[in-house]
C-alpha cells in the first residue's frame, strides 16, 4: 500500500506516466458523452408518464452521481495528504473541488427544471434536495477556505480537515430517500438491484455516466499536471523537460 501511494506521490513519475493517458481519456469521454446525448435525447422513445421531460435525466443523474463521487474522491485525497503528506493528493483535492461544485450546481439546476413539469414546482425543502444544497455550500466553503490563508500549507490542511468533516453529508444524501418520506425518487442505479427503468433508457444513461467520469478523470489529471509544473518549476526534471521541449522546437 505504501509503495503504491509513494509511487503515485512522485511528481516526476505522475507527470510522465499520466501524459500518454490524456488523449485517450479526452477522446473516450467525448465519444461517450456525444453517443449518450444523441441516444438519450433523440433516439430513446418518450417516457410513458413524463414524456419528453424525462430526457433531462441524462444530464441530471450523471451530474448528481459525479457531484457525490467527486466529494468522496476529494475526501480520500485529503486523508492521504493529511496522513502521508503527499503533495499530489492535495493538488488533486484542489483540482476536484471546483468541478465537484459545478456538478452539484448542475444537478440542482437540472433537478429544478425537471421538477416544474413533474412536481409542479422547481424547489421543495425535500431531504435529498436540501442535502445536495448543503453539499454545494460545503464545496464553496472548502474552495474559499483554501484561499483564505496566506500560507499554502495551512490552507491545504484546513481544506482537508473541512473535507473530511463534510464527507458526513454523503450518506445523508444517499439514504435521504430511505430515511425520510420525500418527493424525490429512489436511486436510479444500485449495486444490488436491477434498474427500475427499461434497458432502452438505462443503457444510454450508463453511457453518459461513464462519459462524465472519464471527463472528470481527464480534467483532474490535466489540472494536477499543470499545477505540478508550476510548483516544481525549479526542480531538475522540470528544467530538463522544458529544455528538451525548447530543443525539440528549435530542431
Amino acid at each position: 500500500m505504501w509503495r503504491f501511494i509513494h509511487k503515485w506521490g512522485s511528481p516526476k513519475w505522475f507527470y510522465t506516466t499520466t501524459g500518454p493517458w490524456l488523449p485517450w481519456l479526452w477522446a473516450a469521454a467525448a465519444i461517450l458523452i456525444l453517443a449518450g446525448s444523441v441516444w438519450g435525447l433523440a433516439i430513446v422513445p418518450p417516457d410513458r408518464f413524463q414524456h419528453d421531460a424525462a430526457r433531462i435525466l441524462y444530464v441530471h443523474v450523471p451530474s448528481a452521481i459525479l457531484a457525490q463521487a467527486c466529494f468522496a474522491a476529494m475526501a480520500l485525497a485529503s486523508a492521504i495528504f493529511l496522513v502521508w503528506k503527499i503533495k499530489i493528493a492535495d493538488m488533486a483535492a484542489a483540482a476536484i473541488a471546483p468541478f465537484g461544485a459545478s456538478m452539484t450546481f448542475a444537478a440542482l439546476f437540472s433537478g429544478a427544471v425537471w421538477g416544474i413539469p413533474t412536481w409542479g414546482t422547481w424547489w421543495v425543502w425535500d431531504a435529498r434536495l436540501t442535502s445536495m444544497l448543503i453539499l454545494l455550500f460545503i464545496y464553496f466553503g472548502i474552495i474559499a477556505l483554501r484561499s483564505a490563508f496566506a500560507s499554502r500549507d495551512s490552507g491545504s490542511r484546513a481544506a482537508a480537515i473541512l473535507t473530511l468533516v463534510g464527507v458526513i453529508n454523503l450518506p445523508v444524501i444517499k439514504y435521504s430517500v430511505v430515511w425520510w418520506s420525500t418527493l424525490h425518487q429512489p436511486a436510479t442505479f444500485s449495486l444490488t438491484k436491477a434498474p427500475a427503468m427499461p434497458p432502452s433508457m438505462w443503457l444510454p444513461l450508463l453511457v453518459m455516466v461513464l462519459g462524465f467520469f472519464l471527463f472528470f478523470t481527464a480534467l483532474v489529471i490535466a489540472r494536477v499536471r499543470t499545477e505540478l509544473l508550476r510548483r516544481e518549476s525549479r526542480s531538475r526534471w522540470v528544467r530538463a523537460l522544458v529544455e528538451g521541449d525548447a530543443g525539440g522546437k528549435r530542431g
